[in-house]
């Protein structure tokens, strides 16, 4: 049984490891750059750790967990805090919002009208109208509108026409500060975060990796696909994990994203950021959205401190538009993926919520379709159909 996965990320690493561990199955990972993790393996900046976008492992599924701890040594870290800067205020307050802070508010008064008239809408239509409908004008106007503007690189968040996945609920925190005290949150102890869970798939006998490669062409009835416009390959299953609309030549449009750049500053001091801040959120007019403290996650040991800063941008294609016309070209794309063809992780399911566990999540569950034979649909998962 041949089974070709189509990128070397977190997605396809773990549908990799799980897959090899069946009888007669020959594995093969299909990766465009020259190594395995894509945005979640670490680099170093002046001795300093750092991912593209800290990458903490969150879930409320212990099964993602206990596979996962099976490899690497965790670390809790679900007392960690995420602070938003308020330029009108000059002050800066919890994300989710905590009622502490709003009692310090300057405008408290008529945040407090707000929230008592504030009624969730039963569908709201757009993301301005979930958030209004659930802290009001004035809050939402503080801490959401300008930062999903920015993010969304939109000039109207009525635009953005889902919101299932919108950041940390919309509900108001009392007592704890921690952001995510309600799941399982943790980060590998070693200094080099998931590499070595990546090493292993590289160094597995089992896995036959083919780097600096590209899928040139697909034989959907003859099962067969070319390598760099010249090696063949038979397959009986093939798992994507890259944008769908390459697979299939932009036959239905090209599917859009946001990319993103990240700036690496070190600063010259042992920590920047408050005692448990992680993370610094800035809803006003600055370009970038947020500052990031690495050593935070990964307890780096140094007398400096590598800050990094992230701008959206239209460079790289890393998080799908939670938009709905887009979601419905996607879905196109799903729709005329042959039998035995996966599509799974953030791009593959052209879905912006979906993180670790849930590409964990999606393999064990490839894993169990293909032991028992029993193929049911490109993307796997309810809650991603």
């Amino acid at each position: 049984m041949n089974i070709v996965i189509i990128g070397g990320g977190f997605a396809g690493c773990s549908s990799a490891e799980m897959l090899s561990k069946l009888h007669g199955a020959n594995i093969t990972i299909v990766e465009k750059s020259n190594y395995l993790g894509a945005g979640v393996r670490t680099f170093f900046y002046g001795g300093h750790p750092y991912t593209f976008g800290p990458r903490h492992f969150l879930t409320q599924n212990k099964d993602t967990y206990d596979y996962l701890s099976k490899f690497l040594k965790l670390r809790n870290c679900n007392y960690h805090q995420f602070k938003s800067y308020v330029e009108a205020d000059d002050k800066f307050y919890n994300y989710p919002l905590n009622q502490a802070d709003i009692n310090v508010m300057p405008d408290k008064s008529i945040i407090k009208k707000e929230l008592n008239k504030s009624k969730r809408m039963f569908s709201p239509k757009n993301l301005e109208e979930f958030w209004i409908n659930s802290i009001g004008k004035t809050l939402y106007g503080k801490v959401i509108k300008n930062y999903n503007k920015k993010m969304w690189l939109v000039d109207n968040c009525k635009k953005i026409d889902t919101f299932k996945w919108s950041p940390k609920g919309a509900t108001i925190k009392k007592g704890s500060r921690s952001v995510y005290d309600d799941r399982i949150s943790v980060y590998p102890k070693n200094i080099d975060g998931y590499n070595s869970y990546f090493d292993l798939i590289q160094n597995s006998k089992k896995i036959r990796k083919l780097y600096n490669s590209e899928i040139t062409k697909f034989d959907f009835k003859k099962r067969k696909i070319q390598i760099n416009n010249k090696r063949i390959i038979n397959y009986d299953y093939i798992i994507n994990t890259i944008s769908p609309d390459t697979i299939f030549q932009n036959t239905f449009g090209k599917l859009k994203f946001i990319g993103r750049d990240l700036h690496l500053i070190v600063f010259p001091s042992k920590e920047v950021f408050p005692k448990d801040v992680f993370f610094l959120y800035y809803p006003n007019s600055e370009k970038f959205t947020r500052l990031v403290e690495y050593k935070k996650f990964t307890l780096h040991k140094s007398n400096t401190s590598l800050i990094g800063m992230e701008i959206p941008s239209k460079n790289g294609r890393y998080y799908p538009l939670p938009f709905k016309s887009e979601q419905k070209k996607a879905k196109k794309y799903f729709d005329i993926m042959p039998k035995n063809f996966y599509s799974i992780g953030r791009a593959g399911t052209y879905r912006y919520e979906v993180d670790i566990d849930d590409c964990i999540y999606q393999s064990m569950l490839i894993f169990d379709e293909i032991n028992k034979n029993k193929y049911n649909g490109p993307i796997v998962g309810n809650e991603f159909k």
